[in-house]
């Protein structure tokens, strides 16, 4: 596939095909090069036709996609937050999210940390 940039749904898709082939491959090796071009190419496009508003994205519902749909899981919150119970309290809405928990979160997640520090509601003890 020879990158161009994507303009076009058609593009997109064929993009998206060349990534999952490419998937796998090793850093700094050409093909990982071309992986990496590629997902930002269609993270640009992505940005620009399904923009997702960030001022309603509640920090409790993202950790809780992150950890069922995203790959990641409680286990590896817990890791990052210091115990299973204090990940579990902060998915159950229990604990608030501290801002070396949101640090965490963010470095090793990858995570933009503003969606992570907005205010949201905790359960009533």
């Amino acid at each position: 596939m020879e990158i161009h940039p994507i303009r076009t749904k058609a593009d997109y898709e064929a993009a998206i095909a060349e990534i999952e082939r490419l998937w796998n491959a090793e850093p700094g090796t050409d093909d990982g090069d071309k992986l990496d071009i590629l997902a930002t190419l269609v993270e640009r496009y992505e940005n620009e036709h399904w923009p997702i508003d960030t001022s309603r994205v509640d920090p409790v519902d993202l950790l809780n996609y992150l950890v069922t749909d995203a790959g990641h899981t409680q286990a590896e919150l817990a890791e990052l937050l210091g115990s299973r119970s204090r990940a579990s309290e902060v998915l159950n809405r229990k604990r608030a999210l501290t801002v070396e928990m949101i640090h965490r979160i963010s470095t090793e997640w990858k995570v933009p940390a503003e969606l992570l520090i907005k205010p949201y509601r905790l359960k009533a003890a």
